[in-house]
């Protein structure tokens, strides 16, 4: 799995590599997809050892939120939190800051390792991280994938063996922007994205080209450079999300 490199990464570059395992409850706008999300502990156990983790956290609810879940603090993320991933899931941000604070506080980094699969929370912790004053640095690796181009993902697992041979269409579908950029404009590069995967049966949130370094989404008369294209979409009830550098 993705983690799983980023684990080795920092196993190879560093001293100490610590990895922590928490689904946090304040990050999920819709209490059913935290339900759902898989849980695969032993599993995972095995695979850090396997992988050479020196450090193993597993904090409760309690010691992450020592005074409850209620927010203290409102993070100032400026466009990263309206846009996107902000606008489908209100409030999914500051409980990603929320977490990320403690975790920084407990253990304090030199370097935090994450994927480029969630390109807007990679920016939302390099945001974060600016403005804490935190030294810590920001390591973003490749997002990984599977044989067939779908992105690495722990909701992977809950599709259904039939969606899961057509979950790859939203890869397929962001490829055919990259490959076409220069021959059409963005509405059209967008507008022939969604259709595709309609046609394959996902429910679309948003298809995207924005700015890699702030988000900011471009339009036919912005120029088409330090691109990347944003998807995320549903297959029946499972939420993907992927993304790929456009230049």
């Amino acid at each position: 799995m993705g983690h799983i490199a980023l684990v080795k990464k920092a196993v190879n570059d560093n001293d100490t590599a610590v990895c922590s395992i928490f689904v946090n409850p304040s990050q999920f706008n819709d209490p059913k997809d935290f339900e759902k999300y898989p849980r695969t502990l032993e599993n995972d156990v095995y695979v850090l050892e396997k992988a050479g983790c020196d450090v193993l956290f597993l904090p409760t609810p309690a010691e992450i939120y020592p005074d409850g879940m209620q927010a203290k603090r409102h993070y100032d993320l400026d466009s990263l939190e309206d846009t996107l991933e902000g606008k489908y899931r209100p409030g999914h941000f500051q409980g990603v800051c929320q977490v990320v604070h403690r975790l920084l506080e407990i253990v304090n980094p030199d370097k935090l390792y994450i994927g480029q699969k969630d390109f807007q929370q990679c920016l939302v912790i390099k945001k974060l991280v600016e403005l804490l004053n935190f030294k810590t640095d920001i390591i973003i690796s490749p997002t990984l994938r599977e044989a067939d181009g779908l992105a690495m993902s722990s909701r992977n697992l809950r599709l259904s063996p039939e969606d899961r041979t057509r979950a790859n269409n939203i890869y397929k579908a962001l490829l055919e922007i990259q490959n076409t950029l220069p021959e059409k404009n963005i509405s059209a590069l967008k507008e022939t994205a969604v259709k595709r995967l309609t046609k394959e049966g996902f429910k679309v949130d948003y298809i995207e080209i924005a700015d890699r370094d702030n988000l900011v989404l471009k339009n036919d008369s912005d120029d088409k450079t330090n691109l990347v294209a944003l998807a995320a979409a549903f297959l029946n009830n499972v939420r993907l999300i992927d993304n790929i550098i456009l230049n």
